[in-house]
């Protein structure tokens, strides 16, 4: 998907897809603070077909999204970011950028 560019770009675009294409609208149909892995599954394959897009690209966004802080993990339950609860409820959208300015807000 990002061939040209340099591995920090893509691992950044990769999460910024991921997180608006599947986690965020994940997040709101649920309606709750997590998810589960056959949960992300699901609406990952459904996002992939539709855009035709390998699964590789978002298991890559899923893993450095947990890295980053905006997604913990406990056994096979995901969970945003306390600091993100508030825009769950709202049902107020959440790009990428305020997630992150978000869970770094000490």
């Amino acid at each position: 998907m990002l061939s040209e560019k340099g591995k920090h770009a893509s691992a950044t675009q990769n999460r910024r897809w991921v997180w608006s294409e599947i986690i965020w609208p994940l997040v709101l149909e649920v309606n709750d603070v997590s998810f589960t892995l056959k949960q992300f599954q699901n609406k990952r394959q459904k996002i992939c077909q539709e855009q035709n897009i390998s699964i590789n690209v978002p298991s890559r966004g899923l893993v450095s999204l947990m890295q980053k802080g905006i997604l913990l993990k406990e056994g096979e339950i995901y969970s945003i970011h306390y600091r993100l609860i508030p825009y769950m409820r709202l049902k107020a959208e959440c790009d990428y950028s305020t997630a992150i300015h978000e869970v770094r807000i000490k």
